[in-house]
């Protein structure tokens, strides 16, 4: 059986420093605005073929030990070296969308085995085993705003509990495995946690009924945005502690930006621009000043609210997964006519952009 200080040894002899060094210089000049051509894909100068077989680790696996998420993660890495990607390498505590939720005393869901994807967790009032008919309806409403009150009562959780301590003692982990291995240290990022945005975290929180009081108990909807920002704060001055900022540019997903976090608002594809200034760009913004500046992921929509997000101090770049549900015109207009960049986009959105004469101004990064 091979062991994991094995893998680690295969994958500290591939790692060559003059590729790497390379490789960050143009993603280092992309994020500056230097890149002069049409869409930026930059790859590794040489490949490193992996000598070792390496295992594809399932998720609920990974989530039960330290060793199996670690190589889980290293897969990755050797992965970009085999093919040569332009995939910095990177590695996470890969816990998924719970980490905040879980703290706040929300249940983990974990899905089946069979579809190898990471866990959700239970709204507070919502949908588990043993409250499923009282969680629907009015009902479930009204005991998920009294959920909500509760955790507001208590403040701040405690950060060592549920995922929030998992997430720790994985980056301990990380820092004990490669203590002994020079390049991977300097050369494979250890990325923040999936610490969503205050919205996503809310809904997780509330559940779908949060979308219904954003309206009808607005006061208590901001009430809980605040709480999840401080805590998301907290918790990621905490992290930082463990594994501080790396300088001016951060890696997410292997991918490179300018700042030190990547938010999510995948919420915000059901709100309207007004809501969306009026529920999440204080929250956001709030984020983006604390800690650094970064970037913004979000799932679905979001031509109808990039124009007020892209004026949030502090953002750098974006990260969207579906295109296609985007008049990409609108989003060009506010992210790399404005100086912001695009990153990770599918490369037929770029293409066909270009198509029609587009110019991306060198700013739209894909794989």
């Amino acid at each position: 059986m091979v062991t994991i200080e094995q893998y680690l040894d295969e994958l500290e002899e591939r790692i060559d420093p003059e590729v790497e060094e390379a490789l960050w210089a143009e993603w280092a000049g992309f994020v500056d605005g230097k890149f002069t051509g049409e869409i930026f894909s930059p790859r590794r100068a040489r490949v490193a073929p992996a000598k070792l077989v390496w295992p594809h680790v399932p998720v609920n696996d990974a989530l039960d030990s330290y060793e199996a998420m670690a190589l889980q993660q290293l897969e990755g890495c050797s992965s970009a070296l085999a093919h040569g990607t332009g995939a910095v390498m990177a590695v996470r505590c890969n816990y998924g969308t719970g980490i905040i939720p879980t703290i706040f005393g929300a249940e983990l869901f974990v899905m089946d085995a069979e579809t190898d994807t990471l866990p959700t967790s239970i709204p507070l009032g919502g949908l588990s085993s043993t409250n499923l008919a009282e969680s629907l309806g009015k009902a479930g409403e009204t005991r998920a705003a009294e959920a909500v009150k509760a955790i507001l009562l208590r403040g701040i959780p405690d950060l060592d509990i549920a995922l929030g301590g998992k997430v720790f003692e994985m980056a301990k982990y990380y820092h004990e495995i490669f203590a002994p291995y020079p390049k991977i240290r300097r050369y494979v990022h250890l990325y923040h946690p999936d610490m969503q945005g205050p919205m996503d975290v809310c809904e997780l929180l509330w559940g779908s009924s949060l979308f219904v009081a954003l309206i009808e108990v607005p006061d208590l909807a901001k009430q809980l945005l605040a709480l999840v920002t401080d805590t998301y704060i907290v918790y990621m001055n905490a992290w930082t502690e463990l594994v501080p900022f790396e300088g001016d540019n951060a890696v997410h997903w292997s991918l490179v930006h300018r700042g030190n976090i990547m938010l999510r608002d995948d919420s915000a594809m059901n709100l309207s621009p007004r809501m969306f200034d009026r529920f999440i760009k204080p929250y956001d913004g709030r984020l983006l000043k604390t800690l650094g500046g970064g970037a913004l992921h979000f799932c679905g929509r979001g031509d109808h609210y990039i124009a007020s997000a892209s004026t949030m101090e502090g953002l750098t770049a974006i990260n969207m997964s579906q295109p296609d549900y985007n008049d990409m015109d609108v989003i060009f207009d506010h992210t790399v006519d404005k100086g912001l960049n695009i990153i990770g986009l599918d490369r037929d959105a770029a293409g066909a952009a270009l198509a029609r004469g587009r110019d991306l101004r060198g700013r739209v990064h894909c794989w």
